[in-house]
């Protein structure tokens, strides 16, 4: 959205910056005159800002003073200011017919890049909280006026030999959303890649999916860097991907006839949901689809490159959360070159076992992995807190610690298995107890 010039205006005078006239004669040497006092202007608040200590200045609301949001409020607020501050005489509306001549456009932009300022010129990247310098206010000021006044070619061309008014500017243009221009200034710069990045966070104001999902195909042919272009590829296909899922479900999930709709109803689209989710939604949903389908967990890895810890972790989620102990028990399961199977994880068994309990796995299933965690303390503290009985007694008896076994009988339920199998410990003549 550009921004008006009424709003030009309001943001030129919420600026405590003396600020330029312009008279209506169209002499050449009147505007050179005009020129060197707005220069003139600047100079002594360079040499005021030397002496001040190098702290960081908010408003009431905790933004930086002489951030463009500051100072648009600062103009609502002006009719409440104090006697003491001086009000700002309106400039004309109307800019001049003429360009700066030379030596006045040299010698603004001399003051906006002179080393003795100390500015903090934000790149085009940075966060809005980064903008804290309260020279900022001045600065912008001059650079609408630059703006207005100059043709694009030539204030393009000498922003690109003044960096730090270059960043300026081209944070002023971002915080007021002038993308045409900001477009144009990276073009004639050369700056493709940050052109292209521009163009590409368009897709965010297209609501509707079809519309975003061609936006994002006309995106592929930008100038990205490699990595980036391998993004935008990944955000078409999955928009892509998602926009067939989606129809597809809602359809079957219409029709009442698909068990897993039935029993678990989706509590949203999965349309422009990030890949993760949309990978945990398909592990949920469509876990048993062979490969070659849209919607396989398997395509979906592949097709995305997902690494297999990812992959893994999610599909142990999916699987968890619908109680498929027969499928959680599948991911673990390893078989080596002589045939024999043994459970493997590209988790710790600790982690692994914190998913299980959280997705109310039964203590049968729970205990099966807390026997694999490594570390014998931990994996005796889990099994006391989640009541696997048997991994304790057995890890009691390898201790030969009858103590420690006596002391646990007494949690026990009279009666239960777990009682008799302590029992039967204690009364075994064959163990060696070493207290």
């Amino acid at each position: 959205m550009m921004k008006s010039r009424t709003d030009e205006e309001e943001f030129w005078h919420s600026t405590k910056c003396k600020p330029f006239t312009f008279d209506d004669d169209d002499d050449g040497f009147s505007k050179l005159k005009e020129s060197k006092q707005a220069v003139n202007n600047i100079r002594p608040l360079v040499d005021e800002e030397e002496d001040e200590d190098d702290v960081e200045k908010v408003s009431w609301s905790g933004e930086p003073v002489g951030s463009i949001s500051w100072s648009v409020r600062e103009t609502a607020a002006s009719s409440q200011r104090t006697d003491r501050e001086s009000t700002f005489p309106k400039t004309s509306t109307d800019p001049p017919t003429r360009s700066l001549s030379g030596y006045s456009l040299s010698s603004l932009f001399k003051a906006l890049s002179d080393s003795s300022v100390r500015l903090y010129a934000p790149e085009l990247r940075k966060p809005k909280s980064d903008y804290k310098n309260t020279n900022t206010f001045f600065l912008f000021q001059v650079l609408i006026y630059l703006k207005r006044t100059l043709s694009k070619d030539v204030l393009f061309r000498e922003l690109e030999s003044r960096q730090t008014a270059l960043r300026h500017f081209i944070h002023y243009l971002t915080e007021t959303r002038d993308q045409r221009l900001l477009l144009e200034l990276l073009r004639a710069l050369g700056r493709t890649e940050d052109m292209a990045l521009l163009q590409y966070k368009e897709h965010l104001r297209i609501a509707d999916e079809n519309k975003r999902r061609d936006f994002l195909k006309s995106c592929l042919s930008l100038p990205f860097s490699a990595e980036d272009s391998g993004h935008v590829q990944d955000h078409y296909t999955l928009l892509e991907r998602q926009i067939i899922i989606e129809a597809t479900d809602r359809q079957a999930e219409r029709g009442g006839k698909v068990e897993i709709f039935q029993k678990f109803p989706r509590r949203a689209s999965i349309l422009n949901m990030p890949l993760v989710t949309t990978l945990y939604y398909c592990c949920f949903y469509h876990y048993t689809e062979s490969e070659g389908t849209y919607s396989s967990p398997l395509n979906i890895r592949q097709t995305f490159k997902i690494s297999k810890k990812q992959y893994f972790v999610t599909a142990l989620a999916a699987r968890a959360k619908l109680k498929a102990w027969s499928d959680v028990d599948a991911l673990f399961t390893s078989r080596n070159w002589l045939g024999f199977t043994r459970k493997k994880s590209p988790l710790s068994f600790q982690r692994v076992v914190d998913i299980l309990q959280k997705n109310s796995a039964p203590t049968q299933v729970l205990q099966e992995y807390v026997a694999l965690v490594d570390d014998s303390d931990l994996r005796i503290s889990l099994a006391q807190k989640l009541k696997c009985h048997d991994i304790v007694i057995n890890m009691y008896r390898d201790l030969k610690d009858r103590q420690l076994l006596l002391g646990y009988l007494k949690k026990m339920e009279r009666g239960s298995v777990e009682e008799r199998k302590i029992n039967e410990l204690l009364n075994n003549s064959q163990i060696r107890w070493k207290n």
